[in-house]
């Protein structure tokens, strides 16, 4: 098994990528509200206190505030449907601003239905 990581950018897209993880039988998953942390630093700091912020500020999408990270327990056969799940759902992973995907052996999970 595998514990699936997803850090979503697009929150509009949460219902339709949850929806699509259930008619690819990927069920179970919790999902996260999250800020990265470049963007809560920006908030928080000018400029001159952390150098870097400026040099991302441009690199920061101003309407989205939030990303959700979803997690889901699969089975190590899902993983490829899962990715290309996402994929279809936000567009190609390797795109600005669409999102982070990795996952992580599991090797103990009990109460999972």
């Amino acid at each position: 098994m595998k514990l699936l990581f997803f850090v979503l950018n697009k929150v509009e897209k949460l219902d339709d990528l949850l929806t699509a993880f259930v008619n690819n039988d990927i069920k179970g998953a919790t999902v996260i509200d999250s800020i990265g942390m470049a963007r809560l630093l920006s908030t928080k700091h000018d400029d001159d206190e952390i150098s870097f912020l400026s040099s991302l500020r441009a690199f920061l999408n101003p309407e989205r505030e939030k990303s959700n990270i979803i997690l889901t327990v699969i089975q190590d056969s899902q993983l490829e449907t899962a990715v290309s799940v996402i994929e279809s759902v936000v567009g190609d992973l390797s795109s600005k601003d669409t999102g982070v995907v990795f996952s992580v052996p599991v090797d103990f999970a009990k109460g999972l239905m």
